[in-house]
């Protein structure tokens, strides 16, 4: 007999980027282990900050999708770099929640998506009182992250901010987290508590390698988020393009600088393809060399879960972030790693790399590595019997 289970995420298909895909793999996983998942979102905006056309004037939408029924709430939506705004935002799906919250039955397993913070103390608050056994699933550490990326400075808010988190991690029965230090922080606030390692391991046919043609240029892809952590802008700017041609998949709050440096920029090798859906990128994503995987700042906690979307296709990666992610690719011998922050070294890394020596052999191997390391089957086993 399958388990009712409601998982509550502020992002989630058609929305697009790792956070949406990374929710939806972990729901239709558990929906085919044996669940009856229900996912609770808001009505998609996400990069945009618009409502999409389907959904626009609408103040809910329920659909069934692969057997899960998915419920798109009211939200004011925004992708503003005022504050007020953005607060506003994450109040107003919080509003939608509670409404849902009086209104309809939840079941007794509920995992709750964090960040956003306020949006996951919502649903703690909430919910707890409903003697519910919560789930919290941790992608990223706020407001650590924050501070990291510059978004905030340690005064009333950053500590109201702490005072939240700690509060969602004491009411969690489970929190789950997507790296080893996720999961040290968590019991570094409480050192009791349950926690699981839940990597953002993809589930899709392995693709079989084309040979790709030899030439002299490291053709050289980013297919993502175009935000500020990610730090694209500055990378157009900072490399050498002496024996590369780089390539640009994705959106976001960068896009018109990055379209505008290489409009006044003709002569450098830079293409711009906009943004495409994951099924097209993972077919688009074998004609180039190596995919690189910035971070304008290292940020505590973050494993960019590309890593292992990069390594089931095949693709070498060049990753520039620091951390954990950066353990990983070395451990795996999944490509090359530069020194987080050091545009100078970046260069010299891909000045080392010979396009001509990228083998199908070596793309096979770490294509062996993301099926005997990265099984998000087994994973998800694991984590089902927790639930």
């Amino acid at each position: 007999m399958s388990k009712d289970l409601l998982i509550i995420t502020s992002y989630f298909p058609p929305e697009i980027g790792a956070a949406s895909n990374r929710i939806y793999q972990m729901a239709n996983g558990l929906q085919q282990h044996d669940f009856n998942v229900k996912v609770l979102t808001p009505l998609p905006n996400y990069p945009t900050g618009k409502i999409f056309e389907g959904y626009k004037g609408k103040f809910k939408h329920t659909s069934v999708e692969k057997d899960m029924k998915i419920y798109r709430l009211w939200i004011y939506a925004s992708n503003s770099k005022n504050k007020l705004l953005r607060l506003v935002a994450m109040l107003s799906y919080s509003f939608s929640l509670v409404w849902f919250f009086m209104w309809n039955k939840i079941p007794k397993t509920v995992i709750i998506q964090s960040p956003p913070l306020l949006v996951a103390f919502t649903c703690m608050l909430f919910l707890k009182r409903k003697n519910r056994n919560l789930v919290l699933n941790v992608s990223d550490l706020w407001p650590i992250a924050g501070l990291e990326l510059g978004a905030f400075k340690k005064n009333f808010s950053y500590r109201l901010l702490e005072k939240i988190e700690r509060f969602n991690y004491n009411k969690a029965s489970l929190v789950l987290g997507q790296s080893e230090e996720i999961l040290t922080h968590v019991t570094s606030i409480l050192k009791d508590k349950p926690t699981f390692l839940y990597r953002n391991f993809p589930d899709f046919e392995i693709p079989s390698l084309q040979q790709t043609k030899t030439q002299n240029k490291l053709k050289i892809v980013y297919a993502g988020l175009l935000g500020i952590a990610q730090g694209i802008y500055k990378l157009c700017n900072e490399l050498d393009y002496s024996n590369i041609e780089f390539h640009i998949y994705g959106s976001g709050a960068e896009q018109s600088k990055i379209e505008h440096f290489i409009s006044t920029h003709p002569e450098l090798p830079i293409s711009f393809h906009g943004r495409v859906t994951r099924e097209e990128l993972h077919v688009i994503l074998m004609q180039y060399d190596v995919a690189i995987i910035p971070l304008l700042n290292r940020i505590y906690g973050s494993v960019p879960s590309k890593i292992f979307e990069y390594a089931r296709l095949g693709l070498p990666m060049l990753y520039f972030g620091g951390g954990e992610g950066e353990t990983i690719i070395e451990q795996n011998n999944l490509g090359w790693v530069a020194e987080a922050g050091d545009y100078d070294n970046l260069n010299h890394v891909i000045s080392k790399i010979d396009a001509s020596q990228i083998s199908e052999t070596y793309k096979k191997s770490i294509q062996h590595t993301a099926v005997s390391n990265f099984d998000f089957t087994e994973q998800l086993k694991r984590l089902k019997g927790l639930l």
